[in-house]
């Protein structure tokens, strides 16, 4: 069945098809249909963000701060939780429905062979040049070095805390993701990094690294905006479904052992609706959040990464006594007494509006 790309509608399920392709990281595809485009990544200045957790949070209020001091300022970011446009945003509101149309048109012409997050990179880049951005805050989709946003001449680059989690792509210990990561670096520029103890897969890829005393995001945040020559910034941005509380409930999309040791000190007898991607590390996730539940729901997003219900459910109950099977979120968060949905930014997608 055709789809019009010149519907809103039509443009949407468009980019929603190529979520087919899976992964892929490597730059050829990028790079390519950069080079037909203009290489509109290289028309502004870029902040490009990696590393593990609070990647989206560091952009994002960077962005507001150089957007507070006058600049015009394009932001990429992802997942989405509340609407697909978000993950595009100029001057801190989404792309509009017809910026979005013309940046698949522009694809569409292309022909380009590329992943969902490749188009959407290929999109922000589009529009970010069309808008006349000052700035560009980027914020790497997966490791670094193979990933799509990694294609503009020069950035301030900004690491945040780095932890497993995509170990299939990126590699099985601290050090290969590091390495990873490290890979977004400039030689001629400047690198802002939260784990001193990593510096040396940092120092040499770039002109100057600035570690050291950074003992929170805000610290990062602010490193970064003093070599902007920008007002630090007082708070850091709230988003949707990191640690948000709604109507009594705890949404946090975080995936990874380190999002759960950030989350697990915030627990106590939850009732937890729990659903996952069966490429994380479900055990290591479950055996610090499990235990704080008294009662967990398993589930099961819409995604086809997702791990069953049934399989969740039984890795959970070696943690605790009380788990039940819920195959729909939705009527998952339905129960009486939950206090807790956690485990996927796709869960919490599928549930936000309805708590």
């Amino acid at each position: 069945m055709s789809i019009d790309i010149r519907t809103y509608d039509g443009a949407l399920q468009y980019l929603i098809n190529k979520q087919s392709l899976g992964i892929k990281l490597g730059l050829k595809r990028m790079l390519d249909a950069l080079e037909v485009m203009g290489n509109p990544q290289n028309g502004y200045k870029t902040v490009h963000v990696a590393g593990t957790n609070g990647k989206g949070t560091v952009a994002a209020t960077i962005a507001k701060a150089l957007q507070e001091s006058g600049y015009k300022v394009g932001l990429f970011t992802s997942p989405w939780v509340t609407d697909y446009r978000e993950q595009i945003q100029i001057n801190g509101a989404p792309i509009t429905e017809e910026q979005l149309i013309g940046g698949v048109t522009v694809l569409d012409l292309l022909k380009a062979e590329c992943t969902e997050f490749e188009a959407l990179a290929l999109i922000a880049y589009e529009i970010f040049m069309a808008e006349k951005v000052d700035y560009a805050v980027i914020e790497c989709g997966m490791g670094g070095r193979g990933d799509a946003t990694n294609v503009e001449k020069n950035n301030l680059s900004v690491i945040t805390s780095i932890s497993l989690d995509h170990t299939d792509f990126l590699g099985d210990t601290i050090d290969e993701i590091a390495e990873e990561k490290s890979g977004i670096l400039r030689k001629n520029c400047t690198c802002v990094l939260y784990n001193d103890n990593l510096k040396s897969h940092f120092e040499k890829k770039c002109k100057r690294l600035i570690t050291g005393n950074i003992k929170s995001n805000l610290d990062l945040v602010n490193a970064a905006l003093k070599e902007l020559n920008v007002p630090e910034a007082s708070e850091l941005i709230k988003l949707p479904a990191r640690q948000e509380r709604i109507n009594g409930v705890l949404l946090d999309g975080g995936h990874n052992v380190a999002a759960a040791e950030m989350l697990a000190p915030l627990l106590y007898g939850e009732v937890a609706v729990i659903g996952m991607m069966r490429d994380k590390d479900v055990e290591g996730y479950l055996s610090l959040i499990a235990p704080k539940c008294k009662i967990i729901i398993a589930t099961s997003p819409d995604n086809p990464r997702s791990m069953s219900a049934f399989e969740l459910a039984s890795r959970a109950k070696k943690y605790c006594k009380d788990v039940e099977i819920i195959e729909s979120p939705a009527l998952a968060v339905k129960e009486k007494g939950v206090t807790l949905v956690c485990g996927s930014f796709y869960l919490a997608r599928e549930v936000r509006n309805l708590l």
